[in-house]
Parts: C-alpha cells; structure tokens; sequence
C-alpha cells in the first residue's frame, strides 16, 4: 500500500518546522525526493540535513509569484519535474479583530490562501508535462469547521482554501491531476508548544483520543492523497484531529 511514492518529486511548502517537516519527513521515508521551501535559510538547511532521505531545500516567500516560481522550476530542475505539491505554508499570529491592523490581515491571507494559488499556478506546467500530478493543500479545523478568538484571518484563510480547491480540482482534471486538503486539528508543534502548557492541556482533554495530533499524522494523510491508490479522489478534505470536533461540549467529554 502507497508504495508508489517512490522516486517520486515532491515540493512541500513550510517545511522546514512543524507541519511541514512531517510531511516531508513521511515522503521521504516512502522514498521520494523532496524539497522543503520556506523563508529561512538557516531552519531550511537543518531540516534537510536531518530528515533522513533524499531531501533538498529551497529559500522562498510563498507569498511571492517570482519567488514561487524560481522555487518550483528550481526543483523540477533538480528532481527531474514535479509529481506533487503540498502547499502547507502557513502563519497564524493570534490577535483579536479589535486590535488587529489591516496589514496583519493582509499578510496571514498571503502566506495561508495566496500561496496555495501561487503553487498550484507555478506547477501546472510541470503537471500538464507529466501528464498528472497531485497537489495537497493543508487547511484546518480552525475556520472550516470551528472558531477560536485572535484567528479570524487564520480561520478565514483556511476556510478560503477550501474554497479555492472546488474550482481548482475542475481545472486541474485538464492535466490529470488531483488536489485534495487535510484538515488538521490540533498539531503538537512548535507554534503550539509557544502558546503554554495550560492551553495543551485543554486542548487534549477536549479531544476523544485524549492527545494531541502528531505531525506525522497529517504527513500519512498528505500521503494517501499524493498517492496512486487515491487516484479518483479530488476536491476532497479530511479532517486530522483525533475526534476533536465531535463532542458538544467539555461535559460530553466526561461521559467517556
């Protein structure tokens, strides 16, 4: 099952930390070649140097069209094309709407939902090329489906990507390609890890499985829908959160 990964080239944006770096760290382990593209050079480099696998990495502003393309040309240059993108690149400051200035507004949707556009629109030729291809969209619970104070942008971005993927799987079909998303609820990250302990607490007494996500979690995920056995799936999300959206209430959770 999913072996035909293998040998496959594999872009996963944001992946030099966190999410990311799980994802990558799956593909890689299945054996594909992999490009980790973030912003910084320094996070990008270590990463690479210790995922185990074939992996590479690229500097690159994903919210950035002349960026986003050198990076996608770049590593079919290198990988011999591109067979999937993940487009998990994503920023989430918490700040209340109230206090929130227009320009933070502005940037979470670039990193978050223009990115998404920008790799999809930067791959297509390399897809149409292969003649198929596989785009993975990392989206969340968080706007989706739920809501949490101080992520109205992160939520609405999220919410967009899944907008933006409908539309994009009909296009895409031009070029035989799939574009699904994951939803992850919450990830035990680096991000999350800086937010307190108090909050991990409550977030893991909140979901069934009564721990929090791990990042590979989301990779298997990403995985299945790169895949060749996922071949007919497309305009799809799943969500990734261990039943956290499931109960009704923190009481609910008491009766297990």
């Amino acid at each position: 099952m999913l072996t035909s990964l293998k040998g496959k080239s594999v872009i996963v944006t944001g992946g030099s930390k966190g999410i990311g770096r799980g994802i990558a760290t799956v593909f890689a382990r299945q054996g594909a070649k992999v490009t980790i593209a973030a912003r910084n050079e320094a996070d990008l480099k270590a990463a690479a140097a210790e995922i185990e696998g074939d992996v590479r990495y690229a500097v690159c502003d994903v919210s950035d069209w002349a960026s986003v393309q050198a990076m996608v040309d770049g590593t079919a240059e290198a990988q011999g094309g591109v067979d999937v993108v993940c487009a998990n690149a994503g920023a989430f400051p918490q700040t209340k709407i109230v206090e929130m200035d227009p320009t933070e507004w502005d940037g979470v949707m670039a990193t978050n939902l223009k990115s998404s556009f920008l790799c999809v629109k930067a791959a297509i030729p390399h897809f149409s090329k292969a003649g198929k291809g596989r785009v993975v969209l990392t989206s969340s619970i968080t706007g989706p489906v739920t809501g949490f104070p101080g992520w109205s942008h992160y939520g609405a971005s999220k919410a967009g990507q899944l907008g933006f993927l409908k539309t994009a799987a009909m296009e895409l079909s031009k070029y035989n390609t799939t574009i699904n998303a994951v939803m992850p609820g919450n990830i035990y990250t680096e991000g999350l890890k800086d937010l307190g302990q108090d909050y991990l607490d409550t977030m893991a007494a909140s979901i069934p499985l009564k721990r929090l996500g791990d990042v590979e979690d989301i990779g298997n995920a990403a995985l299945f829908f790169a895949s060749d056995e996922a071949a007919y799936i497309t305009g799809q999300q799943i969500v990734v959160d261990g039943g956290q959206i499931i109960p009704e209430s923190l009481e609910a959770m008491e009766e297990i």
